[in-house]
């Protein structure tokens, strides 16, 4: 008989550095689990501190990290794109998660298990800004995908539940378009790692160019929907809604980085090659998805549901930088991003200050219930107002700064259309925005309310803290931009 012939693996070949951030955190989760099952005595509070840490060594390693882009079987690839995209997802999902130090005990923060789904999605997501092939993205976004699910649900309100069931309902429709993208690139080129699909097709000059393009647009629709891009973003008012403030901040932020990075990588293959047909579709969802929820964001009278609209519109912004191409633009998604980031930050944490366990008139966090606050509760008022303003786009204020330098980009790309629609869009941005503060102190109040019922020490450090570096975001522009491009450009974008 013919001997099986054995196939030998060099461990260091492997290279184990790349995949240690996300081993960090997901051995971090099954230590929260193991824990849980030995003894149900320890405090939950705990468990959030477990969490806080096992982030905190998980970034450590994204910026120790020192050694070969390739690891794991060439699955991962850790360039300079991959590493500032992973600390912007682990920072942002620490601060997102500090605001579990909150006085109400909402139903999930009593499970140690919602902490183990955090950090299994954070090393979904880190997954996904670490490689460029199509079959470990897409387990990544199923992994991380699966916990939000969870985690939304886990709120155990009626709405959470509806959320939930909405997000999951599209997301399975996004894991067939993914991966049936997936699979008709693999039958073209032989290969589901991005460059060497880009390589390929640029050497056979995109033969069975109609097919390719079926895949593109597969790929492009569930790249849309964990984008919240225009039409696929019908999913995002309603999660926002069902979400605790503090979990609805996280996923206007965290999750978009991850699929920014699958979408630079994915569209370079097209923009590189100036196709029209994908340049022009890209062009218009960019459009649509910057205009059309501006539009609907006009007409709500919930603040959160205002946020959700206009995180579409952001996420439009953003995407307005893959469309453009360039290395200034790759730059600018990055620092807008950034910018977003802290000034939602303090938005979502202002929420969640104010959240109470008793629901007015059906909406937790109508316009109305924040009438006459400047007589009320006046740091509360101006600290709300100052997010309000900077996520309107008004200088100086921190997310000024990222658009100007995203508008500066599609200018001296030529993207003058664009350019335009940016500004327009921000304007309008701007009086919805106002709107709040308007309320907050032009408006009497109904009657009196008690502000800052969730209030902890470290929360009300955390919203002064976002409000500072908003404030002074003018002096940290130029360090931030400089480290933004030492990284872009070790990846050559």
């Amino acid at each position: 008989m013919n001997e099986i012939p054995k196939i030998a693996i060099d461990f260091a070949s492997l290279n184990f550095s790349t995949i240690t951030p996300m081993i960090v955190a997901i051995v971090a989760a099954l230590i929260i689990l193991c824990v849980d099952l030995a003894t149900k005595k320890l405090d939950k509070s705990l468990y959030l501190t477990l969490t806080i840490l096992a982030l905190i060594v998980d970034l450590g390693f994204v910026f120790g990290f020192n050694s070969d882009a390739r690891g794991f079987f060439d699955l991962l690839l850790v360039d300079g794109v991959s590493t500032l995209a992973q600390a912007i997802i682990v920072i942002a999902s620490i601060f997102f998660i500090i605001l579990g130090f909150a006085k109400l005990r909402f139903q999930e923060f009593r499970y140690p298990e919602y902490f183990a789904l955090y950090l299994f999605m954070v090393a979904g997501f880190q997954f996904m800004a670490s490689s460029d092939s199509l079959i470990l993205i897409f387990v990544a976004l199923e992994t991380s995908s699966l916990a939000l699910y969870t985690m939304i649900a886990m709120h155990n309100r009626l709405n959470a539940i509806e959320a939930a069931i909405k997000y999951f309902t599209m997301g399975a429709l996004t894991a067939a378009f993914f991966a049936f993208g997936s699979m008709i690139l693999y039958a073209q080129t032989g290969s589901v790692e991005l460059g060497q699909i880009s390589l390929i097709l640029t050497q056979t000059e995109f033969e069975n160019y109609f097919v390719i393009l079926i895949a593109a647009t597969f790929i492009i629709a569930a790249l849309a929907f964990k984008l919240s891009l225009f039409p696929f973003h019908l999913w995002v008012a309603d999660v926002y809604e069902g979400s605790t403030s503090a979990l609805a901040g996280f996923i206007s932020v965290v999750p978009k980085i991850a699929a920014f990075v699958v979408a630079l990588r994915f569209f370079e293959i097209f923009i590189v090659n100036n196709d029209l047909f994908i340049q022009t579709i890209l062009y218009t969802i960019v459009i649509l998805t910057m205009t059309i929820p501006n539009i609907i964001a006009l007409l709500q009278n919930d603040i959160k549901r205002m946020l959700a609209y206009s995180s579409v519109s952001n996420a439009g912004f953003a995407m307005g930088a893959i469309l453009i191409g360039t290395n200034q633009a790759t730059q600018a998604l990055f620092l807008y991003w950034i910018m977003f980031f802290i000034t939602n930050l303090g938005g979502f944490t202002m929420l969640w200050l104010n959240r109470t366990k008793q629901y007015d008139k059906g909406s937790d966090h109508s316009m109305q219930k924040y009438a006459g606050l400047i007589k009320t509760s006046p740091k509360v008022a101006v600290l709300m107002a100052l997010f309000m303003l900077t996520l309107a786009g008004l200088p100086p204020f921190a997310l000024f700064w990222g658009k100007l330098y995203l508008i500066g980009s599609a200018v001296n790309a030529g993207f003058m259309f664009l350019a335009f629609m940016m500004i327009i869009n921000s304007a309008i941005a701007a009086y919805y925005y106002l709107k709040p503060v308007v309320y907050m102190f032009l408006k009497q109040p109904d009657e009196p309310m008690l502000y800052l019922q969730n209030a902890t020490p470290i929360m009300k450090y955390l919203a002064i803290f976002c409000a500072v570096i908003t404030i002074t975001s003018i002096f940290t522009i130029e360090p931030l931009l400089q480290i933004i491009t030492y990284y872009t450009q070790i990846s050559g974008f």
